[in-house]
């Protein structure tokens, strides 16, 4: 299995079931780092060479977050903001990222049918996250289709579990 490194973003992980679920049910496998960004950096003063150091250890790369008003937790944006540095990760020079893969697992408040174009929000969770395809395709990586969990407040023990199989097995097996 490919060395993987989930950048985990949760803000209020304490009052998550689903998140926690997905990360607890995930940390334990061979070749997989979790890396909680709101535990390592509550005041938001990144180790920018820590982090870009981890992200060339791995492979493949998984941004683990809450949908969050159509986006990223901002700790997860100031993340990507300081660590892909021009030179580094883009640019003139920077191709350290170049050929990993990145995956977005993204949890949602609303149901499936809230994410279409005729839908409450008007767009997928995949248009919502072009910013972050970009981003990874400016530093030469592999966006693959997002992993998404609808509805993650309302999920039972049964779908919590489902969710949290399902997650494993694309980390075993990949896309």
């Amino acid at each position: 299995m490919e060395r993987t490194l989930i950048v985990f973003c949760h803000p209020a992980l304490e009052k998550s079931r689903t998140n926690r679920a997905l990360i607890e049910g995930v940390a334990d496998l061979d070749g997989v780092t979790v890396s909680d960004l709101y535990e390592r950096y509550p005041d938001f003063l990144i180790d920018v060479k820590r982090e870009q150091d981890q992200l060339v250890e791995h492979e493949r790369i998984v941004w683990q977050f809450p949908l969050f008003w159509y986006s990223t937790p901002s700790l997860m944006k100031e993340w990507m903001d300081v660590v892909f540095q021009y030179g580094w990760a883009y640019g003139r020079g920077g191709n350290a990222l170049a050929g990993k893969r990145v995956k977005a697992v993204v949890t949602t408040g609303a149901d499936a049918g809230s994410y279409t174009a005729e839908g409450f929000n008007g767009h997928t969770v995949r248009d919502l996250l072009l910013p972050l395809e970009r981003s990874a395709r400016m530093c030469g990586m592999e966006f693959a289709e997002p992993l998404v969990f609808y509805d993650a407040l309302k999920l039972d023990g049964g779908g919590l579990a489902r969710a949290v199989a399902d997650y494993r097995k694309w980390l075993k097996e990949g896309d």
